[in-house]
């Protein structure tokens, strides 16, 4: 029997090194970009902080400009900037989510935050295609609003929670809203910072340079600081209009409204089991109301709005649900918006397909209108390719059997219409515009979040009050545990309550019916925003010389290194 083959040290080493080689290469480059990886998560945990509940809006600006200062560095690569906008993406959604953990775990919240961490790194891949382009800042701006489309649109009908436009509501670009929404705000925000780099370092590399140099050409800040100043005088023309509103000027009707947070026994998971407690709760809260009306400590509300999951019985199915909600309305004197869970066609104990409704329950009649969740929220309320993700975790059967609903998402109370975007809906655009433009006067915003915390409540407040500007409409916010509020159309929080406490508020409002531009134009506005970014990547291509013939494109190199044409 032959030997088998003899094999030396020095057989092998040759073969065995290149693995250590590129890992002490792959440690060395870390360590020689440190700064610049370190910024980059800087830049993204100073977005976070511009959004609820720190609400520092101004941090999203400077995020912005560092990002565009790592963005247009001459030795950032494509794949660096990939890996940039992805560590600036992941320091920005992990601590900005970290209350979905509560519902399904840290594995889920985690690969969330990865999945919407692409987006920024896809960003950061284009955007340093784009850079060599005159007018950087306007083009990474309108690939920024590209990218919030695309995360807001996909997958699964997109995850708008995030959109930086969000991160304003506290500062005094909002006005911006009422001209073109999210989407808009987000732009002129990003804008505002990528200008502020592209100015700092036009005026540090003119700094830097000689005397000679200096004397010869001013710094190019033209450009980024027409940015700015258009971003200032557009929010200085929205604000007059928007602050009108808010004060309450104008002839429309006053209206008092009432909204009821009944509470829950306890937060958490638990909540599906405690449906009659809940119920009770809301009940007892509005009965509440009804005994202070009739003292004369609270104003007559015309209609009552209570929140999501209110009623987790089926009151449409269940008598004893609908006399306790009856017995409520009776006392009150108003119709109730009741959320409620509702048997849908095809519902069986192996296929309990259901609906998350809002039904106008009247004092004398019972139920009328009602508003069933057309944007319903996957991997909670329904389980997307089920048969598939049911395999990958035990957390996937907690997902509901909910199904979308149709209409226009506007109910009538007491006969005001009114717009209805339940919970999860209130995040997207196309909620809140159909119903104002189907004839909403005032906006409602049932939510439960009593599986969620405080500060996931105050992020999606924050949505609520982008909408109010947005549409110049009331909005009044009803949750289960809180935070319930009253949002006046500049944005301004009337009355609100605290959270995980019972409580009711009963505010006066105006009932509206003027539309903005962001209500009437919003899709065409978001498309030019986008156009952008486009319009940027095509600008790079000319710029860049892709659409040159290569001879040509050789013998422009050839001229401009001073060697002449070959």
């Amino acid at each position: 029997m032959a030997d088998a083959p003899h094999t030396t040290d020095a057989d092998v080493a040759p073969d065995a090194a290149p693995a250590p080689s590129r890992l002490r290469r792959f440690g060395q480059a870390v360590v020689d970009r440190l700064p610049q990886l370190s910024i980059a998560i800087v830049a993204g945990l100073a977005l976070c902080a511009s959004f609820p509940p720190f609400g520092w809006w101004f941090a999203a600006i400077l995020a912005f400009a560092a990002l565009g200062w790592l963005l247009t560095r001459p030795t950032t690569t494509a794949a660096g900037g990939f890996g940039y906008g992805l560590l600036f993406g992941l320091a920005f959604y992990v601590p900005l989510l970290p209350w979905i953990s509560g519902l399904v775990g840290p594995v889920p919240w985690l690969a969330l935050s990865l999945v919407e961490a692409l987006f920024p790194a896809l960003f950061g891949l284009v955007a340093v295609l784009v850079r060599r382009a005159p007018g950087w800042p306007l083009w990474f701006a309108g690939l920024w609003s590209a990218q919030e489309w695309l995360k807001s649109t996909v997958p699964f009908g997109g995850f708008p929670w995030g959109v930086v436009g969000y991160s304003q509501t506290g500062g005094p670009a909002l006005p911006l809203a009422a001209f073109g929404g999210a989407p808009l705000l987000t732009f002129a925000t990003v804008l505002l910072g990528f200008s502020v780099a592209a100015l700092t370092l036009e005026v540090i590399r003119w700094w830097r340079s000689d005397a000679a140099a200096r004397a010869a050409a001013p710094p190019a800040v033209v450009l980024p600081g027409l940015c700015i100043s258009l971003v200032l005088l557009t929010t200085a023309l929205a604000w007059p209009h928007v602050r009108k509103s808010g004060a309450g000027a104008g002839d429309e009707p006053p209206v008092t409204v009432a909204a009821v947070q009944g509470n829950v026994p306890r937060l958490g998971l638990e909540f599906n089991a405690q449906r009659r407690a809940v119920l009770d709760n809301h009940v007892r809260e509005t009965l509440r109301l009804a005994e202070d009306v009739r003292a004369g400590r609270a104003p007559q509300p015309m209609f009552v709005i209570w929140p999501e999951n209110s009623s987790d019985i089926d009151p449409l199915a269940n008598a004893d649900a609908g006399q306790a909600i009856s017995t409520a309305s009776a006392a009150i004197r108003a119709p109730i918006l009741v959320g409620g869970v509702v048997a849908a066609p095809g519902y069986s104990r192996d296929n309990p397909v259901s609906t998350n409704s809002v039904i106008v329950w009247n004092p004398d009649t019972g139920p009328a209108d009602r508003h069933d969740k057309q944007i319903i929220q996957p991997f909670g309320e329904y389980l997307p390719w089920r048969s598939f993700f049911s395999k990958l975790s035990p957390y996937a059967e907690r997902a509901g059997y909910f199904v979308p609903g149709q209409g226009d998402g506007v109910v009538r109370a007491a006969g005001v219409p009114v717009g209805v975007t339940t919970c999860w809906e209130v995040i997207f655009d196309r909620a809140a515009r159909e119903a104002v433009r189907s004839g909403a006067q005032v906006l409602a915003v049932p939510s439960n979040n009593a599986t969620f915390d405080e500060a996931m409540s105050e992020q999606q407040l924050a949505f609520a009050r982008l909408r109010a500007v947005e549409h110049d409409r009331y909005v009044v916010v009803a949750g289960t545990v809180g935070i319930s509020a009253v949002v006046s159309p500049d944005g301004r929080e009337l009355a609100r309550t605290a959270f995980f406490e019972p409580a009711y508020l009963d505010q006066q409002i105006r009932l509206r019916t003027a539309l903005t531009p962001a209500t009437r134009f919003g899709p065409i506005i978001e498309a030019l925003l986008i156009g952008v970014g486009v319009a940027g990547i095509l600008a790079a291509m000319l710029h860049n010389g892709l659409f040159v013939p290569a001879r040509i494109r050789g013998r422009r190199t050839t001229t401009d290194n001073g060697k002449g044409a070959t």
